[in-house]
């Protein structure tokens, strides 16, 4: 893609990305109201070979004002496709919607100019934000864009959360009778044998992550992702993949053995790890969504489970920008 000027009362400077850019970008998403480790460059890059990138930078007369990470595919810019959401990442400074809906109008014209004619856009939720940050929901809006998805996390609010329900209180003392440890482990080879074997009998699928691939990100991130199992002496009972952002714990792979489910394991995990995301002072817990079928189906069954531990729903949009 090449660069893309608007006028001089704008200033705006779309430019895609290169490598040679990486830490002017991790700087901005380090700064940045909305962004995650997530948006680094060290985890969006380790599934390159997956997806074209075409992310995008913001200049605002020389100053970054924002990055955008994005895929293309055809003629259709997304953002981006190898994560579960990532809209504009935007600075706590010089950027509001008045600079939103500039950068917007600048990206536009820039896609236009180098074959694109849609965009998918995935906006971070808010959750996710140190600040508030939705001036590209508005943005988009104003540009016409329309909602194209709209998919169901089921979250803990932690300064005030909901109790769950007397089932899994049972569970808890259940499991803590059978002499059920919780906490931090590094077995992840266990682990996935264990998540390998469950998704393929239950739901007949697979991780969206290799055991080399998570590996590889644990070691790059290795404050932000973690392993939390549940186990009896020499036996792994289930577990929970964490990611760790500032102000949210997220679940990415939860899985139980019959054991496990037998003597309630994850619902004494699952409250180790409320317990453990308030001592962090973080804000959130997200179990993740239900949906499949870009949001039409609802996993009604993993929804209430997850009602019953305390969670309730956040909906995770995308929208779709016609150019």
């Amino acid at each position: 893609m090449t660069k893309t000027h608007l006028p001089e009362e704008n200033m705006i400077e779309i430019t895609k990305y290169d490598p040679s850019m990486q830490r002017e970008w991790d700087q901005l998403v380090d700064l940045s109201r909305n962004g995650t480790f997530l948006h680094r460059r060290g985890y969006m890059d380790y599934h390159s070979d997956r997806f074209v990138d075409a992310s995008l930078m913001a200049h605002d007369n020389g100053r970054l004002v924002a990055v955008l990470p994005a895929n293309r595919a055809d003629d259709t810019l997304w953002s981006h496709q190898g994560l579960t959401h990532g809209g504009w990442i935007v600075p706590a400074r010089h950027m509001d919607g008045t600079v939103m809906m500039r950068v917007m109008e600048a990206a536009m014209e820039h896609l236009r100019a180098n074959g694109v004619r849609r965009l998918i856009y995935k906006a971070v939720p808010h959750i996710y934000h140190r600040y508030p940050a939705e001036e590209d929901i508005y943005a988009l809006w104003r540009c016409g864009a329309r909602l194209s998805e709209s998919n169901l996390s089921s979250v803990i609010d932690l300064n005030c959360p909901l109790s769950p329900d007397r089932g899994n209180k049972a569970g808890m003392n259940r499991a803590l009778r059978a002499g059920v440890a919780t906490g931090y482990s590094d077995d992840w080879q266990g682990y996935w044998n264990l998540l390998e074997s469950t998704l393929q009998e239950r739901y007949g699928a697979q991780p969206v992550h290799t055991l080399a691939e998570m590996k590889l990100l644990r070691d790059r991130f290795p404050d932000n992702i973690l392993l939390y199992t549940a186990t009896l002496p020499q036996q792994l009972l289930a577990g929970v993949v964490v990611f760790l952002t500032h102000t949210v714990a997220r679940c990415q792979y939860i899985a139980a053995s019959e054991q496990g489910r037998e003597v309630s394991a994850l619902a004494l995990l699952m409250d180790r790890l409320r317990t453990d995301a308030t001592a962090r002072g973080l804000r959130w817990l997200d179990f993740g969504t239900s949906n499949g079928d870009h949001g039409q189906y609802l996993h009604e069954s993993l929804l209430q489970q997850k009602a019953r531990l305390g969670g309730r729903g956040i909906a995770f949009n995308t929208y779709q920008l016609d150019l």
